[in-house]
């Protein structure tokens, strides 16, 4: 199935699922929808940090400091983590993500999605997907509060960072 065609819950502005539509109509329609934010951490508790392939749908090309993804049709949020983590690290076998918060992330122009940030230390080697990662690293946190000014990150996993740790706008965190 291309990502296209991966069916999706809308939802509205209290996640409640209104509908449900293949991700290229949520996307081109601007609906509502459901993400999950991973932050993945090694045993030295540096943050895997990638740059997406110019061929994502949402955001090519930029930096994220998170692995997710959408949110499949009836897929629990913490399902979707695991899912998401393991098929971007190009890893089996991680422990369940920890749930830390949930926001409505919306970046205007009909880019609105209620986003479930989790954590997960990774101690196996990652073998990242090529068609979804073009560059990774596991970076010091204090590397990548300096390259918050330096790369151009996706917008939504921005968000869910300064909420995560208080740095800038959107520091408060819902749910």
């Amino acid at each position: 199935m291309r990502p296209e065609d991966e069916i999706l819950d809308v939802v509205d502005e209290r996640d409640r699922v209104v509908g449900r539509a293949p991700r290229g109509e949520v996307y081109a329609q601007g609906l509502r929808h459901r993400c999950v934010f991973v932050q993945a951490r090694d045993a030295e508790g540096r943050i895997f940090v990638h740059r997406r392939t110019a061929r994502k749908l949402v955001f090519p090309s930029l930096y994220d400091m998170f692995v997710g993804g959408v949110v499949g049709a009836g897929e629990s949020y913490d399902d979707a983590a695991l899912r998401e983590a393991e098929e971007e690290l190009g890893v089996s076998g991680l422990p369940r993500p920890r749930h830390l918060f949930t926001f409505l992330y919306d970046g205007g122009g009909g880019r609105s999605w209620w986003s479930a940030v989790y954590e997960v230390r990774c101690d196996t080697a990652v073998r990242p997907q090529a068609e979804e990662v073009a560059w990774y690293a596991f970076l010091p946190e204090e590397e990548v509060v300096r390259r918050l000014t330096e790369w151009e990150w996706v917008p939504d996993g921005l968000a869910a960072y300064r909420r995560l740790t208080g740095r800038g706008e959107g520091a408060g965190a819902a749910g």
